[in-house]
């Protein structure tokens, strides 16, 4: 729930011609302090599967200091899901670039989780200067030294599309349909998340609501078919980026926390990067999102 001093706008933005779901927020009393801009705005990037409503704990209390920003990425959330558009980390990262670039237009320190993770490192990557900073919560991507995805349920599935029996569109749709059952949808959080408070019927629905849409069964296939573009590797965006980073780690995370994962973020971020452990899952900021928001904030006043 946003608080009742924070401004708060949802708006449509195109982007190759498509809708995309945007909230922006920022308390009053920001507005009226003439010096704000002088400060980074923030972009809050989400996860696979879900949406600008996973950040419900995050947005009102970062927007008492800062302005902040959310978006769907497309083929999530309220955001378009065209059949047509090839989804991987390419095309996130450009529209999170000219995001910042139409719409927020001053240096932005960018936050994601998963596979908004990674779209906040590439994002910040190009962005050069333009990135006021990253921070990435247990981020998705893969290493160059790496053999093999991490085995985690999404890249399971993403293999189980690729070979054999499911490729037939039959069962591919079976499939997608079992997976946007709200009982699966609260298996799979209850999974990962260490703390299960939060894994409630508003976040069931924030995640079920978007794979009823038109178009949404077409995304889920792009995304899982190995064939589809992975973006870059991690070492080789973190080798690019020059902006400070951040690394917020829920260390119980099934995920992303497999072997050597972590000791392969050691190995390639930069010497100046901060971390912070987290007792919590793959959602840190949902789960246990007092810590998350304190420690965000407080990287924030060293910037």
């Amino acid at each position: 729930m946003i608080s009742a001093n924070t401004d708060e706008a949802v708006t449509l933005w195109k982007f190759l011609g498509h809708s995309v779901h945007c909230v922006s927020s920022i308390s009053t009393d920001q507005l009226e302090n003439k010096d704000y801009k002088n400060s980074p705005a923030i972009l809050l990037l989400h996860g696979f599967g879900a949406s600008t409503d996973h950040w419900r704990h995050n947005i009102p209390v970062l927007s008492k200091t800062h302005e902040v920003h959310a978006i769907d990425l497309l083929g999530f959330g309220r955001s378009a899901k065209p059949g047509e558009l090839n989804y991987g980390g390419d095309l996130w990262r450009r529209q999170a670039v000219a995001y910042i670039k139409e719409k927020i237009g001053r240096p932005t320190v960018l936050v994601g989780n998963s596979l908004g993770g990674y779209t906040a490192l590439a994002a910040g990557s190009e962005l050069g200067s333009e990135a006021a900073g990253v921070v990435l919560l247990n981020a998705a991507g893969y290493f160059s030294d790496e053999k093999r995805l991490p085995k985690s349920w999404f890249s399971r599935v993403r293999q189980a599309f690729g070979g054999g029996l499911l490729k037939d569109p039959l069962i591919q749709r079976l499939i997608f349909e079992n997976l946007r059952q709200p009982s699966t949808i609260r298996r799979t959080l209850n999974q990962v998340y260490i703390d299960k408070s939060n894994v409630d019927d508003y976040l069931v629905e924030a995640i079920r609501r978007p794979s009823l849409d038109p178009g949404a069964f077409k995304v889920f296939r792009s995304v899982f078919d190995t064939r589809g573009p992975q973006g870059q590797p991690l070492d080789k965006l973190f080798a690019n980026l020059e902006a400070p980073l951040l690394l917020l780690w829920g260390n119980r995370d099934p995920w992303m926390n497999s072997a050597g994962k972590r000791a392969s973020f050691k190995r390639h971020v930069p010497l100046a990067t901060t971390e912070v452990i987290l007792d919590a899952g793959h959602c840190p900021h949902d789960e246990v999102p007092e810590q998350v928001n304190s420690a965000l904030l407080d990287w924030l006043k060293t910037k």
